[in-house]
């Protein structure tokens, strides 16, 4: 049995958030958490007791390398990477992502302080990984484009992940998260990364844009704008996506209309098992939108390391990330399977 059923890649760092959900700049007293878009992913299975870990490298010495490490062992995930000097105060350090929540009519703004990130310098080199893979051993390797696309170190380590997940037949989940801020000027270099990843991934995990702008899939002729026209215009460009990437047994995306900052509509719709399957948009209320998307990626997988059809790993996955976007942080911490079930059979009723 492998010792851990999920595992990633990532860069850590923090976000502060002003209470009250008050905008950034306005609001003068701030919360703050340990965070990355893969960790979050991690955060729904480590929260439900299954092992998983992170990858990642720390700041020698920094009072925020020790929360980090602090958040993630009390959130249940392991964590591997060495420690590196931060050269002084204009050396490395761990990234600040400064994010208010909206209110109402006023959408959310994020705010994001990268320069002489940490993660950027992560590579295939601080790691074993004949002992994680061999020895060890991983079920799914989880890996996301906003880590590939950080640096050249960063795509060569996600590219090896896959390969080894590949070679000892450990199953890759793949969330292409395109950004065009990571991609400027570097457009070769990243959709051959992309694509490599792609060509060994078991899930595939994005939405229409995603495909067609990092992995060049032409996309279909416009659908509709509403979310069925989205769903349509998704599951066309999906054949294309499938007969380049045939290795890929499920394909992914979740469906979101914005209603106003704190009620949005929510749908997800998967191909797996030959078949189409589809969590019909509903409206769900939100105390803050970031992360929902993390907390669906992280309930899908969980379904599937249970062993779960595909329908009912849709549905948890659409249960946690609505689940998700009713917490201050930007993860999906479950109590226990049947909380996230009850989310999904709208039942809120007081539990005693």
């Amino acid at each position: 049995m492998a010792k851990y059923q999920l595992l990633t890649a990532t860069s850590m760092g923090v976000r502060i958030t002003p209470e009250g959900r008050q905008p950034v700049g306005v609001g003068n007293l701030y919360r703050m958490q340990a965070t990355s878009a893969e960790t979050n992913v991690l955060n729904v299975s480590a929260a439900l007791g299954l092992p998983v870990k992170a990858l990642t490298r720390f700041v020698k010495g920094s009072p925020i390398a020790r929360y980090i490490q602090g958040e993630l062992r009390r959130r249940n995930i392991a964590y591997e990477g060495p420690e590196i000097e931060p050269e002084g105060p204009w050396g490395v350090r761990h990234q600040f992502n400064i994010a208010d929540s909206g209110c109402g009519p006023r959408g959310p703004r994020v705010y994001n302080d990268r320069a002489g990130e940490v993660g950027r310098t992560v590579c295939a080199a601080d790691f074993d990984l004949e002992r994680i893979f061999r020895e060890e051993g991983v079920e799914i390797v989880h890996l996301s484009g906003l880590f590939a696309a950080m640096s050249p170190s960063t795509g060569e380590l996600c590219l090896k992940l896959a390969e080894k997940a590949h070679e000892t037949g450990a199953r890759v989940s793949f969330d292409l998260n395109y950004r065009a801020s990571f991609w400027k000027g570097r457009e070769p270099e990243l959709r051959a990364v992309f694509a490599g990843i792609a060509q060994r991934a078991d899930i595939l995990v994005g939405n229409e844009e995603d495909f067609q702008l990092a992995l060049g899939i032409e996309g279909p002729e416009a659908g509709g704008k509403d979310l069925e026209g989205k769903a349509e215009s998704f599951r066309a460009m999906i054949e294309r996506v499938r007969a380049a990437y045939p290795k890929a047994a499920a394909c992914a995306t979740t469906l979101r209309e914005v209603v106003d900052a704190d009620e949005h509509l929510w749908g997800a719709i998967l191909w797996a098992d030959g078949a189409w399957h589809t969590a019909a948009p509903r409206r769900i209320r939100v105390l803050d939108r970031i992360g929902g998307g993390d907390g669906f990626v992280g309930g899908l997988l969980y379904g599937m390391l249970k062993g779960w059809r595909a329908e009912d790993c849709l549905r948890f996955g659409w249960a946690t990330g609505a689940l998700a976007v009713t917490m201050q942080e930007d993860y999906a911490t479950p109590a226990d399977e049947a909380q996230v079930w009850s989310v999904w059979n709208g039942n809120a009723r007081v539990q005693r």
